[in-house]
């Protein structure tokens, strides 16, 4: 399938989703579905037998501060099976940056997830375990976003020993 054959089955499918034609110029199906629907949207394109973006190859954000909505979280699902890939972008606003996990529908969403949580501080509802990945759990605020201050003092933390002491408390079964 090339990315416009890609496109035109989303636009089957997915109704409410909005292509991004200049982004098929540079080879691969971009397309924008609203935050409410991401879930459903992507549920959809991973159990379409003509898609099958059994893949969920990357999760991110970008921060576009000054423009609304703020934030963008853009999936990268990749075909196995059809040799296929999709780009999908949801607008998070930044006074509400929030969006539902990808969790329920591919495992490889729980880390990229949190990273996203962790340096962007859009929360994804729904995650079993969101929290800090990359950033001490003190660490205030989080430094991918673009109004972040660089000049920024972090409390000091004292130095713990992480098997004696781990960050987290360990829950029972781990």
């Amino acid at each position: 399938m090339t990315p416009d054959d890609v496109m035109a089955r989303v636009a089957a499918l997915l109704p409410s989703a909005t292509p991004a034609p200049a982004e098929l110029r540079r080879g691969q199906a971009v397309l924008t579905v609203p935050r409410d629907g991401v879930l459903e949207a992507l549920r959809a394109l991973r159990d379409d037998p003509t898609l099958a973006f059994d893949v969920l190859c990357d999760l991110t954000a970008v921060d576009y501060l000054g423009r609304t909505p703020r934030f963008e979280v853009v999936y990268e699902l990749n075909s196995l099976t059809h040799h296929h890939r999709v780009r999908v972008k949801a607008g998070v606003p930044g006074d509400d940056a929030q969006i539902a996990s990808a969790t329920p529908l591919w495992n490889a969403a729980l880390w990229a997830e949190r990273e996203v949580w962790d340096l962007f501080g859009i929360r994804f509802i729904g995650h079993p375990d969101l929290r800090r990945i990359l950033m001490y759990p003190e660490f205030d605020g989080h430094p991918l976003r673009k109004d972040y201050p660089v000049n920024k003092r972090q409390p000091l933390v004292p130095e713990r020993d992480p098997i004696r002491q781990p960050w987290f408390p360990r829950s029972e079964g781990r």
